[in-house]
This record gives structure tokens, sequence and C-alpha cells, in this order.
């Protein structure tokens, strides 16, 4: 989690919401790596979580991630989650939950949804007040942006 965090502060940079992920095959080895680059690119798909999966398809010369895991400092979005689903992903781990738009178990859960044909384990809370701070801190300095 500690280099998804690092992809987070990245984020700010381009003045893009503080999520940064990893995704980490089977071994432990880091194959891809993202954080929100949603304002710096004017793409509303370029979340940390799809890069960083978009990162793994591209070392592993295919979109089955099988055994990876995906490490993100915020709870994926429907998005996100359905890109994990589709990635065949072993494992979701977030840090802070986010209970406005979240779909790894707090606003819906995606990722666990019986009705899909692959379901990731999902553990949650890791380093959540850490990554949650780095959140808080950019909304109160960013007035009205919309994350």
């Amino acid at each position: 989690m500690g280099l998804a965090l690092e992809e987070a502060v990245r984020a700010t940079a381009g003045g893009d919401v503080p999520v940064g992920a990893v995704l980490l095959g089977p071994d432990g080895a880091v194959l891809g790596r993202g954080h929100n680059e949603r304002e710096a690119n004017g793409d509303p798909t370029a979340h940390a979580e799809v890069l960083a999966i978009r990162g793994a398809a591209r070392a592993l010369g295919g979109w089955r991630l099988h055994g990876c895991t995906l490490l993100v400092t915020l709870e994926p979005c429907t998005m996100c989650a359905g890109a994990a689903v589709l990635a065949r992903l072993r494992r979701v781990v977030y840090g802070a939950r986010d209970d406005k738009a979240g779909a790894a178990g707090s606003l819906w859960d995606v990722v666990r949804d019986r009705r899909l044909n692959h379901r990731p384990e999902v553990i949650c809370g890791v380093r959540e007040e850490e990554c949650g701070r780095l959140l808080t801190d950019f909304f109160r300095g960013a007035g009205d942006r919309d994350g």
C-alpha cells in the first residue's frame, strides 16, 4: 500500500484527486502502477485502478490477470470494480472506504456480486487512516471540486 500511497501523491501534481494504485503479480512483483489522471489527460476513464490494470496487462501480454492483486488507496468505483472483475484479479485491497461511490462493499458490491462469473477477494481498511487523510486534505484545499 505504500507504493499506492506514493502514486496517490503524484496525482495531485496534475490537479487530480489523490488516488493511487499498484498491481502485483502472483509473485509480488509490481506489474502496473497508476494514479488518477482525469484532469491531467481530460479522460474520464483515467482512474488509478484502470491505469494500473492496463500496465499489468501490457507487462503480461494479455488481459487475464489471474493470481494478481490490486492495491488501491480508495475503494474502487463501479467502473474500476468492473475492470477488476473483468481482468480476473485474484484480490482487491483498498485503504479508505468510499461511501459515496464505492463498489467494493460500501455503496455497491460489484466485485462480490454472485451473478458475475468472477469474484475477487476483497480486503479493506489497509492503512485506511493514511489513505483517507490524503483525500480529506485534498478536498479541504479544493473548495467545490467534483471528485
